[in-house]
């Protein structure tokens, strides 16, 4: 079973997803902020992939997609980022920093399904 991270600051969006990923047999964790995530993974825990929503209060899923590059240990994390108000810009941005894929909101069941096989196989 497949453990996959949810950073997102919005309640229904989160419980939406979490809904799909466990349809797609993933155990699932949420979390409100980069903050708390950041914390549990500098504590050692480390899921098989992150879904980063990039606009998020104080700290942003760009700056912390930039912060988990920057360490040895999460490098490698397959990251997926979620975002609705995205501009080519932030997509862009996000590729650049290493982020293993894009999702934009409203997500499909098979837009998170083809995305998460994408980036545990580190397309």
């Amino acid at each position: 079973m497949r453990e996959v991270w949810i950073v997102e600051d919005d309640d229904e969006m989160s419980h939406a997803v979490k809904l799909m990923l466990q349809l797609l047999d993933c155990s699932v964790e949420i979390f409100r902020d980069a903050r708390s995530v950041a914390r549990q993974l500098l504590g050692g825990d480390r899921p098989d992939v992150m879904l980063l929503d990039i606009n998020m209060p104080e700290v942003s899923g760009i700056d912390l997609l930039e912060f988990l590059r920057q360490q040895n240990n999460l490098k490698d994390l397959p990251v997926v980022m979620l975002s609705s108000e995205t501009t080519d810009v932030q997509v862009d941005e996000a590729m650049a920093i290493g982020a293993n894929g894009f999702i934009f909101k409203p997500v499909t069941i098979d837009e998170l399904e083809e995305a998460l096989n994408k980036a545990l196989a580190g397309q």
